[in-house]
């Protein structure tokens, strides 16, 4: 039996067609979102119609409050990821994300394979349009120089450290712990001719050689280091950091809290959702001023920061087209759970973004000594709006 929205609030473009086992839960009432989107997964539910739809529209018929599975998560597996962030754990939870396949993560991040929020100037542009526009603001805001050395941790397939070595001149490192990004990064370095300029490393970011480089950028990979490590980690860059460098971190956020206890219960929801299914162990996708403050306190001063939080939700949308055209690919090599899993993600995540629950920042800082030269700013680029 097919339960259309319209039943609960107007017409909309989709129907809930839950299997009988599950069908009374859907029975004209609002369902929590976290038991509808089990359902779905586990296929004891379709939607059909336009999924986009779906979570346009979701209010219509799910509810954003905490049901039973919420709180085993929590104390089986969220609550001691978050206390111990060992480098075992950090490692097998990174493995078991990024080395799943190149296949399943091409089939969204495209050609360029970028897992990371682009830049924009125009809601037309193509997705390796904004990517390419986002990876030469990243080189432009740290002020890239030839025969400069280049630090880049995270570096997933290596697309920035090879276009920095290309581009920029510079001499350029990746660190990963995924061994199939790892490898093709090394492939890119190699068919690019960039052998002696460029190079992978493989390993945690706890285990990168301990030398100085000219510039360093972390994009999107600080969320998996945890909350309870990101002040030792900030220590870290600044020892790796060169006294005149530069320090690029991008870094996916959340919307900060308004008043003592004024949590927003969808972003809750949707956090653990994240944290169960998609990036375990990633605690430290924090607002803004958990950012500033730890980086203050590793003795840095931030030079600028950036909201690309929609820039982010533009970047998703492409994901999920991409990943919904490969729909066939994708059950084929992993199977139909696979594919709504990341269904769900993507299509959330796009609403998610839009709607400024979460956010992406990108922020320069260097260390704050007195003799560092400041006037490298006048007539830089410092923000997004100054790409063309």
């Amino acid at each position: 039996m097919a339960y259309p929205a319209s039943a609960l609030a107007g017409q909309t473009a989709f129907q809930l067609r839950p299997t009988p086992s599950v069908a009374s839960r859907y029975a004209g009432r609002k369902v929590p979102i976290t038991t509808l989107i089990e359902d779905y997964i586990h296929e004891r539910l379709d939607i059909e119609g336009d999924f986009s739809a779906f979570f346009r529209e979701r209010q219509a018929v799910v509810a954003y409050s905490f049901v039973a599975d919420h709180l085993k998560f929590l104390l089986t597996r969220f609550i001691p990821e978050v206390l111990i962030h060992s480098q075992k754990q950090d490692v097998r939870v990174g493995r078991a994300h990024y080395d799943r396949g190149n296949d399943f993560f091409g089939w969204f991040l495209g050609p360029r394979m970028v897992y990371t929020s682009a830049f924009f100037t125009s809601p037309d542009q193509t997705l390796e349009q904004a990517q390419d526009q986002k990876m030469r603001l990243v080189c432009e805001k740290l002020q890239l120089r030839e025969k400069e050395s280049f630090l880049d941790v995270g570096c997933g397939w290596g697309t920035l450290v090879a276009l920095a070595a290309k581009e920029y001149g510079v001499d350029a490192t990746g660190v990963t712990v995924a061994e199939k990004g790892a490898a093709y990064g090394e492939e890119q370095v190699s068919r690019m001719g960039l052998g002696g300029r460029a190079r992978i490393l493989t390993c945690d970011y706890r285990d990168i050689p301990q030398q100085t480089y000219d510039k360093i950028s972390c994009l999107e990979m600080a969320e998996h280091v945890g909350v309870r490590r990101f002040q030792r980690f900030m220590r870290q860059i600044y020892a790796l950091l060169a006294e005149d460098g530069l320090f690029f971190l991008q870094i996916a956020g959340l919307r900060a809290r308004k008043g003592m206890v004024g949590f927003h219960l969808e972003d809750l929801v949707w956090g653990l959702f994240m944290n169960k299914y998609i990036f375990p162990g990633a605690d430290a996708s924090m607002p803004l001023s958990f950012v500033v403050r730890n980086l203050e306190r590793a003795g840095f001063e931030v030079h600028s920061v950036e909201n690309i939080g929609i820039h982010y939700s533009l970047t998703i949308s492409r994901w999920y087209d991409r990943w919904v055209a490969h729909r066939a690919d994708v059950v084929r090599a992993y199977g139909e759970w696979w594919f709504r899993l990341w269904q769900v993600f993507l299509g959330w995540s796009v609403a998610i973004a839009a709607q400024g629950s979460s956010t992406c920042f990108q922020l320069v800082a260097h260390k704050n000594l007195n003799r560092f030269r400041r006037q490298r700013w006048i007539g830089a680029t410092t923000l997004g709006e100054r790409v063309r």
